[in-house]
């Protein structure tokens, strides 16, 4: 391989949410989606050019912006975007937030599909709105959709926007294009808009393509806005650079008016070339990195099914996350939680706050080395010996 993953920065100090209030105590951390791998070289070689010019004065978004992502997605995932149909945005939850509080009124219901991405929540409930969870069906290992209850859903009058989660965080499908296209054709019957977070599309397993709702049929580029980003699968949250793309002009301005009255529209001095040289020049790292992840899932699902059988795992295609069922372990994984984190240090997401039966659930990141991987899996296992031999009512 030429990029080495089994190396990771030591973070210490360097004001992380992850990491930094995990040192001093000896902690793990394995929940919020971040990966704990330097940025591809070529993209930090365009920041250090950035930050060598010296004046960081107010930014355009230019067309080579526009061109990165258009290239992007016709050569990656086969979505042919035309370039008017795409503003800029400081992140995905920003766009997610100010389409809720645009296209919506008080009190109107946002329909999502529990267990799904906790923030997603917040967006709703922070800005006067009501969640309205049609959960996942579970078939076996597979999360799949009630397309029944769907439409239930979609027919309350009350409800006008859904939104989706493409790959879905934090199960792991990959929603295929005829699954994508029903949910379009609902979406026009009831006269709901479907906000289509696509932020984990890039982090796929080998061999495996995700499908922009987009591309799933003239009804579905009608009625969708899609939040898209380099952030997650390049590791640049902090840098603070997403894009929102609506093919439907009236649609398009009523979220680009959205953006810009929120002043989340404009780019900081590094948002433009890092996401550029992400889509033009990091294909490469990207895919050595997929690899590794996929490995890593391997290495994970391999050492519950050995050491920790109680432990499934959702089947999943998409994310470098792990959905974790636990219900042979505990029915309050909350509890769970902060007794693996008290007793080995390992901290993980608490599946309750996504939804649904999640408090059946831990969500588990992998997207670390190897070594750091075993170590946080060696610490589940310890964990879970602890939890099974404790006394009763502790």
């Amino acid at each position: 391989m030429k990029y080495d993953f089994d190396s990771v920065p030591d973070r210490r100090g360097s004001a992380s949410l992850k990491w930094d209030e995990e040192y001093d105590q000896g902690g793990l951390p394995m929940w919020v989606a971040d990966m704990d791998f330097a940025a591809a070289p070529e993209i930090r070689a365009a920041i250090e050019k950035r930050a060598a010019h010296g004046v960081f004065g107010y930014n355009i978004v230019p067309a080579e912006w526009y061109d990165a992502y258009v290239g992007w997605w016709r050569e990656r995932h086969g979505l042919e975007m035309d370039p008017s149909g795409l503003i800029f945005c400081t992140g995905v939850v920003p766009a997610i937030s100010s389409c809720v509080r645009k296209l919506t009124t008080p009190a109107e219901k946002v329909l999502i599909q529990t267990p799904v991405y906790n923030i997603f929540f917040n967006s709703i409930l922070n800005n006067g709105r009501v969640p309205l969870e049609c959960p996942l069906v579970r078939e076996g290992g597979r999360f799949g959709i009630d397309f029944s209850a769907l439409e239930a859903a979609m027919s309350d009058p009350q409800a006008s926007l859904m939104i989706l989660c493409n790959p879905h965080n934090p199960v792991g499908r990959i929603w295929s294009r005829e699954e994508l296209a029903e949910i379009g054709r609902l979406a026009k019957k009831y006269g709901v808009t479907v906000l289509s977070d696509e932020i984990h599309c890039d982090i796929t397993d080998p061999g495996r393509e995700y499908v922009p709702f987009a591309s799933a049929g003239d009804v579905c580029r009608e009625v969708s806005v899609t939040c898209v980003a380099p952030t997650k699968a390049f590791n640049l949250a902090g840098i603070q650079t997403a894009a929102v793309y609506v093919p439907e002009p009236r649609l398009r301005h009523r979220v680009w008016r959205a953006l810009n009255t929120d002043e989340v529209a404009e780019p900081n001095a590094f948002a433009v070339p890092a996401a550029v040289a992400a889509f033009t020049e990091g294909a490469g790292w990207l895919d050595e990195l997929r690899a590794y992840l996929f490995e890593n899932k391997r290495t994970a699902l391999a050492f519950f099914a050995s050491r920790v059988p109680e432990i499934a795992a959702a089947e999943s295609e998409a994310t470098y996350l792990l959905w974790l069922d636990c219900s042979r372990l505990t029915d309050d994984t909350g509890a769970l939680c902060d007794f693996l984190r008290a007793e080995t240090g390992l901290r993980l997401s608490p599946g309750a706050q996504f939804g649904a039966d999640g408090r059946l659930y831990i969500r588990m990141n992998l997207a670390t080395s190897r070594a750091r991987l075993t170590d946080g899996l060696r610490r589940f296992a310890r964990g879970a010996e602890l939890w099974r031999a404790r006394p009763q009512g502790r």
